[in-house]
């Protein structure tokens, strides 16, 4: 939904409260004191015929963006399922649900959806099934037409689960480098990779044996033009995002490392921007899921703070984001569990401070 410019104080402070803000996020046509390069920001849907949800996923397609989450009774519940809408010239659809975790009569939860729009392919939906994290696996779904009807939504071969989380990578050679991580032994990150879209899958073990750091759900980044030199940024137990670097298109890693951001043990996303410039998104604190911030760096180490997307109790969390094709910036995420919130940026009007000792700049 679109909201209107506020004409007063007072309005803002009533929207502020009902949720159709944030103390550093504007609405759709924004007040003049909104933070430099926020474009927009919206709820993909007002009302829905679940309580929960969490999780989300955005794409672009040709026709349009399209965005899924998971969502039901409450995570980890059985009639937990895959919820999607599309972005159309008059906002965004009724939320839809795609799919579920009937299995031979039995329902399971569904969790992590993950959207994914390759060069001259259909739009791919992965997503997990089963009781717990350290259980689950992964389903694959493909749509012709921007998400308005999928096919066969199909179980991945044993121990490949496809991306956790977060977006994959399409490589110079067309691969779909997809990253993952498991629960059961550990929390330990490893890559995947499909040559066909799915059809076949290649995985590297795991980069981690869970004893220094515990980490999941890595966001991918390329670190030059050829796609050769790759960074991920992953969620960890130890209070920081760590990360790791390839220089053979991610068929081998370097030991995970702490970076200097702090990560409260939350999901966080990333992506390279169409200049070469690194941004994420995550919550830039040790504990707790607010506030919710993005930073941009341009050589994968040295972090500046670009916007404070939510900073107001409650949680704020498990983002997704993606560069369109015009530029912009496109982030969705968990908002208290109740709706998915919709931000898009202006990275050529951000406006960057460097993040210095890990401390987020006044």
């Amino acid at each position: 939904m679109r909201l209107s410019q506020p004409r007063s104080a007072v309005v803002r402070l009533v929207l502020l409260v009902l949720g159709f803000g944030s103390a550093t996020v504007a609405d759709a046509s924004g007040p003049p004191g909104r933070p430099a390069g926020v474009v927009l920001a919206e709820f993909v849907y007002e009302a829905a015929p679940f309580p929960q949800c969490h999780a989300s996923t955005i794409a672009e397609t040709p026709l349009g963006l399209v965005a899924a989450w998971f969502g039901g009774t409450r995570e980890k519940h059985e009639d937990v399922g895959i919820w999607i809408a599309r972005r159309g010239e008059s906002g965004w659809s009724a939320p839809e649900r795609v799919a579920d975790g009937v299995v031979d009569g039995r329902d399971y939860p569904c969790w992590n959806p993950v959207l994914f729009q390759p060069a001259g392919g259909p739009l791919l939906l992965f997503y997990k099934v089963g009781p717990s994290p350290s259980t689950w696996w992964g389903v694959l779904a493909t749509s012709e037409d921007g998400g308005a009807t999928w096919g066969e939504h199909r179980r991945l071969p044993d121990g490949i689960l496809g991306p956790v989380k977060n977006r994959p990578l399409q490589l110079a050679d067309g691969s779909i480098l997809c990253g993952s991580s498991s629960e059961h032994d550990g929390w330990r990150v490893h890559l995947e990779w499909t040559p066909d879209r799915g059809r076949t899958w290649h995985t590297t073990g795991p980069l981690n044996h869970g004893d220094e750091f515990g980490a999941i759900q890595p966001g991918l980044l390329q670190l030059d033009r050829t796609g050769r030199r790759l960074q991920i940024l992953c969620r960890s137990r130890e209070g920081r995002i760590v990360e790791s670097r390839s220089d053979d298109a991610g068929r081998s890693w370097t030991p995970l490392a702490a970076t200097r951001l702090p990560n409260p043990n939350s999901g966080l996303d990333a992506v390279t921007l169409a200049d070469g410039r690194s941004l994420v998104v995550y919550n830039h604190t040790p504990r707790g899921r607010s506030p919710l911030n993005v930073a941009v760096t341009e050589n994968g180490r040295d972090w500046q703070a670009a916007v404070v997307l939510e900073d107001q109790p409650g949680e704020y969390s498990y983002p997704a984001v993606i560069q369109a094709g015009d530029g912009r910036i496109h982030l969705t995420y968990t908002w208290k569990r109740q709706r998915v919130r919709h931000v898009v940026l202006d990275p050529e009007t951000l406006r960057l401070r460097p993040i210095r000792d890990g401390r987020w700049p006044e």
